[in-house]
Order: structure tokens, then C-alpha cells, then sequence
């Protein structure tokens, strides 16, 4: 497990939204696409709306691995299931940053089938 720098973190928690590719069986990216992303503690953390059965989620799976960009910040990172135990913690912090949703919109992230694809994002290594 890596930590974060501090600065990709608090730039990346800050974004808006981040879009993010998991890397295929080949080695190669998928399409990228965008999710919002929350912080929690000095990690942090993405869902599928479509939960576990969602096609970007259902990438993370095979390697876990990927890139995510949020403006400037593009980091290789790894995909690591999240402990059961903070999904309240995790849904207050969805709800505290996405707050000015309609409801719809935010609670779409805050079902038990988006909560089962609760997803730390950790830095990983570029380097051999």
C-alpha cells in the first residue's frame, strides 16, 4: 500500500469529478470515464452507480489497476475493495461534497448496490 503526497491528494479530493481507466487483461487503458470521488481520512474513494455489475466497475476487477486524472493530477493507481465498516463514513463524505445535487442525483451513489462497489483508489509506483 502507497500513501498519497499530499498535495495529488487534496488536488484530487478537491476535483470535481475524476476520470478514471482501468487497465485491461492486455495491459492497455480502457476508455476513461468519470466519476465523482470522495475523501475519506487520506484516502480515497469512488462507486459505481450501477454497483458492482457496472461495466467501468467490473474493470477494476479483472487487474485492479489504473490511471485516474483530476485536472493536472494523473496518477497510476490500484483498486482496492473497501472495508464494509466505513460505508456511513463514506456516504457522509459523498453527501457533504455533492450536497448541491437534487436528490435523485446524489442518492444515486448512496444505494446499498452503489455502496457494494465502494472503492479505495491507492497510488501506485510507476517505477520497476
Amino acid at each position: 500500500m502507497s500513501a498519497w503526497d499530499n498535495e495529488a491528494l487534496a488536488k484530487i479530493a478537491a476535483a470535481e469529478e475524476v476520470r478514471i481507466a482501468s487497465v485491461r487483461p492486455d495491459g492497455t487503458l480502457r476508455k476513461p470515464v468519470t466519476v465523482w470521488v470522495v475523501r475519506h481520512g487520506d484516502d480515497l474513494y469512488v462507486r459505481s452507480v450501477r454497483g458492482r455489475g457496472g461495466q467501468w466497475f467490473r474493470g477494476t476487477q479483472e487487474r485492479h489497476e489504473g490511471r485516474i486524472r483530476a485536472g493536472a493530477v494523473q496518477q497510476d493507481v490500484t483498486f482496492v475493495d473497501a472495508a464494509r465498516d466505513i460505508d456511513d463514513e463514506i456516504d457522509a463524505a459523498y453527501r457533504a461534497k455533492y450536497r448541491r445535487y437534487a436528490g435523485s442525483i446524489l442518492n444515486s451513489v448512496l444505494t446499498p448496490e452503489a455502496r457494494s462497489s465502494t472503492t479505495k483508489i491507492e497510488p501506485r509506483s510507476t517505477s520497476a
